[in-house]
This record gives C-alpha cells, structure tokens and sequence, in this order.
C-alpha cells in the first residue's frame, strides 16, 4: 500500500519538483497539489492524505495556521514543514502547531523520500535532542506555563517520569538504565503517555513537557 502525500507550496516549480522526486518511488504517491495552507486544509480533508509536505510562508493562510487546523480537525495526517531556514521561530512555531517535523527546502531527494517514509510509520523524524535545542534556542517566546493542565493527572508517576526523560533527550535504553527498567518497559510507558495525552509522536511529547513546566529551558 502507497504511501498517499500531499504537496503544499505557494510556487509551482517547487511542487512539481517534490511530486517528480516522490512519484519515482512505488511506494509514494502524491496525491494533490496546494498553493496556499487554506487549499492545503480542504485537500487535507477532501483527499485524507498520510503525509502533508507544508511549506511555512504561503499567502493567504500560512503553513502554521494550516498545521493548526489540520490537527485541529482530528486527520491523522502528520505534517512535514518545509523550510528555507535550519532552525528559526516558524519551526518552533510549527512544532507547537503539531507538526512531526521539518525539512529544509534544499532536503537531498534521498533524504526527502526516507523523511515522508518514517512520518508515514508514525515515527518522529527529529531526534528529541534536536527538538530541545531548538526550544531551547527560542525558549523566551515560551509563555511562563500555569502549571501542568489536568491532562497530566492521566499519568502514572511513572508515566510522568519517562516523559520527563524523553523531553530531557534520553533514548528509550538511556530511560531503561536511568530507572532500571527493561527497554521493552520503557516503550510501553512511552507508547502510554502518547495514547493518553493525544501526542503524535516524541518530538509532541517534547513540546507539552516544555509547555507544562516538567522540564525548562537551558541556558543558551
């Protein structure tokens, strides 16, 4: 089974770029076209695509808002923002949006169709260091949290450790030494966290622990 995949981008040339590149591997399919993140929404929910190639900065309604919506109405669609710069405050933005990743616009073909391949599994393509450092860097535009929503009281103090650990960067056998624990433990803890806070994947789990106070920021 193909995975289905929507491109959206304001320019053309950019869109038909990524469709060639996907298209020549059987196991992808592109499966529509947007110019702007309002057309990328309504493709979204019309076409049910598995993975949404988002470019940040479109007219009219930009990939951020798009990403919100997106996530907002519930598609299990995971959105991959594209991004002309490595590291910037539309990608934190993007990120907290509930974005899985992102890729810079000049992503090698190779690189582009493993990215759409692991999203489409439902893993995280950025490592959560990588999702640190980039909080981390853009920690003062994180607004002082009110304390951790009651959604959190869903965890085990277990639970609450691991996702602890996972939003300090550790791997699942980093967590595993930490609290002597087995690695097949571990990944039950973190598949529980996910499935009862609602988070896509680490990289979100990440998010809400900054979010929540569980874990603040480095100093830079």
């Amino acid at each position: 089974m193909s995975v289905r995949v929507l491109v959206a981008d304001d320019q053309a040339l950019v869109r038909g770029g990524f469709r060639m590149i996907l298209e020549a591997r059987a196991d992808l399919e592109v499966v529509g076209e947007a110019g702007d993140g309002r057309e990328a929404v309504a493709l979204v929910e019309r076409l049910r695509p598995d993975v949404v190639l988002m470019d940040v900065r479109m007219p009219d309604v930009d990939g951020l808002e798009a990403t919100r919506r997106i996530v907002a109405s519930g598609s299990p669609a995971r959105v991959v923002i594209l991004t002309t710069y490595d590291v910037d405050e539309a990608v934190f933005a993007a990120l907290r949006a509930g974005a899985s990743a992102f890729l810079l616009k000049d992503v090698r073909p190779a690189e582009l169709v493993e990215a759409v391949r692991v999203v489409a599994r439902g893993d995280a393509l950025l490592a959560p260091s990588v999702t640190r450092r980039l909080l981390d860097r853009f920690a003062s535009v994180l607004p002082d949290p009110a304390g951790p929503p009651a959604d959190l009281g869903r965890l085990s103090e277990r639970e609450v450790e691991v996702l602890r650990l996972v939003a300090l960067a550790l791997s699942n056998a980093e967590i595993a030494e930490r609290l002597v624990l087995t690695e097949a433990t571990v990944k039950t803890h973190v598949s529980a966290v996910l499935r009862k806070l609602g988070l896509r994947d680490r990289v979100q789990a990440v998010v809400l622990a900054y979010d929540v106070g569980l874990v603040r920021p480095r100093s830079i």
